[in-house]
Formats: structure tokens, C-alpha cells, sequence
């Protein structure tokens, strides 16, 4: 702790101190005026109060020695680069904070400075570190628990630590972010420029086809990258493998036709790919942490499902999602998978059973054979006495899909128990795995190659990965086969995701979930350059 403090004159536009053996009366009335005023500025916050009261009441920031100068330097220069992490500059106030500093007179306002300074560092290290948005109050189904650092650890941590370095370990450290970061930038010079022209109005276009549009399409897949400089009329073969390239990059059927929603999406503008990069960029710091060496992640508007090992694909296959519907969508959040079932049997939620099922019952009691229907003491129900004296409310029942190849399950399903009832799994209804789009689930993440998808997780624990699978499967019982090592599950949501080799893959916003998002961070001060253009 410092020594006492007695005045030495103005350093930066207020009175700085260093340390005596003895204080003069008028330096202790002062010492106990700048104390007073970091403890009543301090009052309302708990977190600053128990800081400073822990601290004695002594600066962090607005001291004379070189600890205190390289803080307050590093935060300021830090906040002055808020617009690169997108985030709102208007929220940090940092040019208020310099009057503030050069206008000081009196150690109660050199009091007043240091708590404001320390109120700051705490606003931006929060928002730079995991976000300036709380996920649920955003979209109810954003149940992603935010890792926001205990706000009074946070300071004492930075006290100890070199402020720059510290400051600068705050944003999230994937190659992720870093990239897109990197594309925010580009994005903001790409419109300041005045963006990649006007909307392409072509009905469609084929390769073969020539003319004015073809151009027109050839300068467009130019300006984004995926065509070489040109000066081609005709539709050729490398302006198809560029528009299937455009069309990968998109989600969108590869069929290097120009029409639909391929136009639509070459018509997006800079703006509005920047408000994706936007939000991608607070989703990340929502999710800045640990993830796992192995891990499943399932981004929702890829309608795709990975397993990724040391950052690398291991395996992935196509999803399907929850509806966009009211209790349908699949929500958004972390947790662990620890083993699968095989051969499960499908225990009916209670909204599908009286939603869906008991007005079919109603009608007649014998429809869904092949679902069983017991009592609370699990066993079978008389069908023959009807169905039709109950309601959503009082219906007193339960339905069970027994294994077999029409479950709704599938033949395997991989848990990580959640309170949300929401895992992975097989089904019989392959078809919907061709549309672009798949989105039709009740909220469970159906996959297309269930069974490949088990191999992968098992050659983590056995050599014979496949073989294991199948014993279980051959013996029709339901099975449970636990992960030895549980990996961790993370159920994202993202638009705008960047390549490693550089470029930018986009997604629809399937639940308008980006949108809300983009508005919220928005009326938080966010500026997005053009949005009003």
C-alpha cells in the first residue's frame, strides 16, 4: 500500500501526490477530502465500495507514479478503439473523462475522477470481454449463460497485471473473432467507397446465357471476390463455378443458376453483411471461453452438426431444426453430452400428447396403434374406453413409442440431459435432409447420418468403433453406451461466419433471432455506418 500523501502540484491537470514520512495538517486535510470523495463516489456501486474500502481509499489511476500513468494511458487508448470490437463508443464517455482529468482542481474532484475511471474500466472490460447484451432479455430462447468475470475480481486482477497487456487479453482470443474483426473492417472501407453497385435486376440467369446482365453478374462476383478480373460477355464455365462457390458460401442449392435466392442474396447489401458480422462479433464474446479441445457444435442456421477436434472438422453432418414456431424452435445453449441410446424408445412430450395426439384419440381410440398409452403407474391403457371425456388439462396419461425402425427417434439418440428436452438424434423421415432449408422439428436436432455420427464419438474410446454400434443395434434393446470422456455441446446461432482461408460464409436468419439482436445492440449505442442511408 502507499505511504501517506502530501501534495507535490497539478501533473495532467490535477494534484498529484507522492509519499513523506510526515503529513503537514493542510496534506492530511487533503488526503482525508480525496478519500472522502472516492468513498461517496464509490457508495452506490457495492463492488467499487468494497474495492476501494479493501484499498484504503487510495488511487488506482489518478497517482503520480508510473503504475497509475500506465493504467489510465492504456484504458484511454483501449477505449478509444471501441468502434473496431463494435462496440458503442458513446457508452464509454472517454473524452468526458479527459475534461474531467484536465479540469481537476480539488482532491475531491481528483476523487471523483479516479472512481469515474475505475466505473469505466469495469463498463468496457464487461462489454469487450463477454458482451454488451444479456442473451435472454434479447430472444427467450438465447439461453446462453453468459461467463461475465465477478466485477470486483476483475479490477483487483487488473491492479496486479500490466494494463496493457490485460486490456488487450479482454476480447475474445479465437482465430474466430480475429477474423472477423478483420472483415468488420474491410466491410466499413467497402462502404465508405460506396459499397459493390446497384441490385442486379436479371429474372435469372444460366450459364450460356450472354449480354448486358451477364456482365452486370460478372462485375458483381468481382467486387466479391470470387471471380478474377474480366472482360467476358459470356456465362462461362468460370462464372459458374464462382456462382456455385457464392452459392456454397450461402447455404443455398449449388446449381450455378442465377435466380431466386441466389439473386437475392448477391443483392444483400454491405450494410446489412455487416450487421451479421455485428452480431456474430457479440455472439462470440458471449461465448468467450473454453469451448473444449473435442467438442459438438451445432450452428442452427447451417443446419449442420460437427464434432470438432482441436479446431479441426472431425465429422459433420446435415441437421435438421426446430420449426420457426411458437415452442418449436430449438433454443440456444451449452452443455455435455455423456452418452447415447440406442435403439431408443420415444417418451411423447406432454405438449406433443394433448397438442397433436389426443384430438386424434378423441376421435377414435385406436388411432396411433403403434404408440403405447399408459397410467402413472406405467401400465397399459384400455383403449376400448375412449378418449373423448378428457381435455388438454385432464387427459391423466402418458405415450410411449416402443424401438423399432418407425420411432420418431430413429434408431439412436445422444443425450445431453437439459432441462429443455432438447438432444440429437436419428429419424425415419429422411427426405427433409435435400431442402436448403430444415427447419420442421418440434425443437430436437435430427441428423442425417446418425449412425456415422456415433462411430466418430466411439473411436474416441474403442477401436472398433462401428462394430460396437451395431452389437447394440442387432440386439433391438434399448441400449445405453456411455462417452467416456463427455464431450461439450454448444447449440449456436450463427449468420455470418469467416474462413479460415479467408472470405466470409452467410446464413439466413431462420428465426429472425439476428434481427432482434442487431436492434438491441443498436439501440445500445452500436453505430452501423449506412444503416440509414
Amino acid at each position: 500500500m502507499r505511504a501517506a500523501l502530501m501534495t507535490r502540484g497539478l501533473v495532467a491537470g490535477f494534484a498529484i501526490y507522492a509519499g513523506v514520512a510526515a503529513l503537514a495538517p493542510a496534506a492530511v486535510a487533503q488526503v482525508t477530502a480525496f478519500k472522502q470523495a472516492v468513498a461517496v463516489a464509490a457508495a452506490e456501486d457495492d463492488d467499487l465500495a468494497a474495492f476501494y474500502r479493501d484499498g484504503g481509499y487510495q488511487p488506482i489511476w489518478v497517482g503520480d507514479d508510473a503504475d497509475d500513468r500506465a493504467r489510465r494511458e492504456a484504458l484511454l487508448s483501449i477505449v478509444g478503439k471501441a468502434d473496431l470490437h463494435g462496440l458503442p463508443r458513446g457508452r464509454y464517455d472517454a473524452d468526458t473523462l479527459r475534461d474531467l482529468m484536465t479540469s481537476a482542481r480539488s482532491e475531491r474532484d481528483r476523487g471523483r475522477v479516479e472512481v469515474e475511471l475505475s466505473r469505466l474500466f469495469l463498463r468496457f472490460a464487461t462489454d469487450l470481454e463477454t458482451g454488451i447484451l444479456t442473451p435472454a432479455q434479447v430472444d427467450n430462447n438465447i439461453k446462453r449463460e453468459v461467463p461475465t468475470r465477478d466485477r470486483l475480481e476483475l479490477l483487483r486482477a487488473f491492479e496486479r497485471a500490466r494494463p496493457n497487456t490485460f486490456l488487450n487479453n479482454l476480447a475474445p482470443a479465437s482465430a474466430e473473432y480475429t477474423r472477423l474483426v478483420r472483415e468488420k473492417v474491410k466491410l466499413e472501407r467497402l462502404i465508405a467507397d460506396g459499397g459493390w453497385g446497384g441490385p442486379l435486376t436479371v429474372g435469372k440467369l444460366s450459364p450460356g446465357d450472354t449480354g448486358d446482365a451477364v456482365i452486370a453478374l460478372r462485375d458483381r462476383l468481382i467486387a466479391f471476390g470470387y471471380l478474377d478480373r474480366s472482360d467476358t460477355r459470356l456465362f462461362d464455365a468460370s462464372m459458374t463455378r464462382a456462382v456455385e462457390q457464392f452459392q456454397a458460401d450461402h447455404g443455398l442449392v449449388q446449381d450455378g443458376i442465377v435466380g431466386g435466392d441466389t439473386l437475392t442474396e448477391m443483392n444483400r447489401s454491405p450494410v446489412d453483411r455487416l450487421g451479421h458480422i455485428l452480431v456474430s462479433m457479440e455472439r462470440e464474446r458471449w461465448m468467450n471461453r473454453d469451448l473444449g479441445d473435442r467438442h459438438v457444435s451445432v450452428n442452427l442456421t447451417d443446419f449442420r452438426a460437427k464434432i470438432m477436434v482441436d479446431g479441426e472438422i472431425f465429422f459433420q453432418t446435415k441437421s435438421v431444426i426446430g420449426k420457426d414456431q411458437d415452442g418449436r424452435r430449438t433454443p440456444e445453449f451449452s452443455d455435455e453430452m455423456d452418452h447415447m441410446v440406442i435403439n431408443p424408445s420415444w417418451y411423447v412430450p406432454r405438449s406433443i400428447v394433448v397438442n397433436e395426439y389426443l384430438p386424434q384419440l378423441r376421435r377414435n381410440p385406436y388411432a396411433l396403434s403403434y404408440m403405447e398409452i399408459t397410467d402413472s403407474r406405467g401400465r397399459k391403457v384400455n383403449r376400448g374406453r375412449g378418449f373423448s371425456q378428457y381435455t388438454a388439462r385432464s387427459f391423466p396419461f402418458s405415450m410411449r413409442q416402443p424401438p423399432s425402425d418407425r420411432n420418431a427417434l430413429g434408431l439412436v439418440k445422444f443425450m445431453f440431459p437439459n432441462k429443455y428436452n432438447i438432444y440429437l438424434h436419428d429419424t425415419p423421415a429422411k427426405n427433409l435432409f435435400s431442402r436448403d432449408v430444415r427447419a420442421f422439428s418440434h425443437g430436437c436436432i435430427r441428423l442425417n447420418d446418425p449412425f456415422e455420427f456415433g462411430y466418430a464419438l466411439l473411436s474416441m474410446q474403442t477401436d472398433d468403433p462401428e462394430g460396437e454400434f451395431q452389437r447394440h443395434l442387432r440386439s433391438g434393446r434399448e441400449s445405453r453406451v456411455n462417452l467416456e470422456n463427455p464431450l461439450p455441446v454448444h447449440i449456436i446461432y450463427r449468420t455470418a461466419i469467416a474462413k479460415p482461408e479467408g472470405g466470409m460464409e452467410y446464413r439466413r436468419d431462420v428465426y429472425g433471432r439476428n434481427g432482434r439482436v442487431l436492434a438491441a445492440l443498436m439501440r445500445a449505442g452500436v453505430v452501423l455506418p449506412g444503416a440509414q442511408s
